[in-house]
């Protein structure tokens, strides 16, 4: 670590006792969180307002980030067209270097807007060492100060908490003005999400992710999407009663992230904690039907197996690398559930064509 170009020293202290110390920036202050870390290259601004970060302390395996900046956030229908959710989600951010943007549409620099966002960072860390670490011994709990100072104690553990109500809407929330009108059981969905569903011609209305059945059924839909989001399923008996509910009611249903987990635990089958998780843009997934291969966005600690597979589903598709479900189809009703994301924000566009062929189940009826 040279000198520091704020004046500020930051340190990453992990459970284990290792303390890693480097330069502050972004906002002043201390966090706490489970040390989680992503091999992306690019779409930083996407990844860090990604609502299923939350709780979470974020590595980044790239070397260079900040270096094309930070947008004004566009905006069409109320749909998010640059970023994934309102604000910065992550509890802290820990990099290799913090880079100077040099780009036409930057509005501000990742240190300004983290500091607006109140969220600390550190940089002038081996994050080589430090990812290593966290493939060989599995994600922990850690510490960030961005200054220094607070030294808290660790008194909370990532499994323990339910952060979908720190993402979820308080009420319901519109877009688009379609023909056909589907239900998103919002526990932090991506506005990536909307942006497919919208773009498809549908009315999409979001509601809290502990919505009662009653009242989701009650907005009449033609088909229900369960969100991504944050945290540990088996901590959402009540979501995954409402999926069985809904399921019963015959309606389309996909399941993307949180949603494919809360799907498997309502129709019988197990998720688990992973060692540390997909998180990436770069992962690929292989259809079990027909073997072609996609480059999907992934972002979960939390997976099934083969033989964790609910009864009357069958896999659609596996990671290749570890043999992760990464999605499921039921046998008789029109439920479908990736565990990657299709929607592709930030990643490659391999996958899109799910939302095509639920936008085609949906309006067949």
């Amino acid at each position: 670590m040279g000198k520091c170009r704020r004046g500020r020293t930051g340190y990453l202290r992990l459970e284990d006792g290792t303390v890693l110390m480097g330069c502050g920036f972004g906002a002043e202050g201390t966090r706490i969180g489970e040390v989680v870390f992503t091999t992306a290259m690019s779409g930083y601004v996407e990844t860090l307002t990604d609502p299923s970060y939350k709780g979470q302390i974020l590595v980044f395996s790239h070397p260079l980030i900040g270096n094309y900046g930070v947008p004004e956030p566009l905006r069409e229908d109320g749909v998010l067209l640059n970023m994934e959710s309102d604000h910065v989600q992550v509890e802290g951010v820990v990099v290799a270097e913090e880079t100077i943007p040099s780009k036409w549409n930057s509005k501000e620099s990742l240190h300004e807007w983290l500091s607006d966002e109140g969220v600390p960072a550190i940089s002038g860390i081996d994050t080589r060492m430090l990812i290593k670490k966290l493939r060989e011994n599995g994600s922990m709990m850690g510490i960030i100060s961005s200054n220094g100072d607070d030294k808290p104690s660790l008194d909370w553990r990532y499994d323990e908490v339910d952060f979908t109500d720190a993402v979820s809407p308080h009420s319901i929330i519109v877009h688009g003005r379609g023909e056909n009108r589907l239900a998103v059981v919002d526990c932090g969905v991506k506005h990536g999400i909307l942006r497919e569903l919208v773009g498809r011609g549908f009315t999409v209305v979001r509601v809290p992710c502990k919505s009662p059945v009653d009242e989701i059924l009650a907005l009449e839909p033609q088909g229900v999407i369960f969100s991504n989001g944050p945290g540990n399923p088996n901590l959402l008996p009540g979501l995954a009663k409402t999926f069985r509910y809904i399921a019963e009611e015959k309606l389309p249903i996909l399941g993307i992230c949180l949603g494919h987990q809360v799907a498997a635990l309502a129709m019988g089958g197990r998720v688990r904690k992973m060692k540390f998780g997909h998180r990436a843009v770069n992962k690929p997934v292989v259809e079990a039907r027909t073997g072609s291969c996609f480059v999907t966005t992934h972002n979960h600690g939390y997976g099934m197996y083969d033989d964790d597979v609910p009864p009357n589903m069958k896999v659609w598709f596996r990671n290749p690398d570890d043999g992760v479900v990464e999605g499921l189809i039921h046998e008789e009703l029109p439920i479908f559930t990736t565990q990657f994301h299709p929607e592709a924000r930030a990643g490659p566009r391999d996958a899109s064509w799910i939302f095509d062929k639920f936008a085609k189940v949906v309006r067949s009826g």
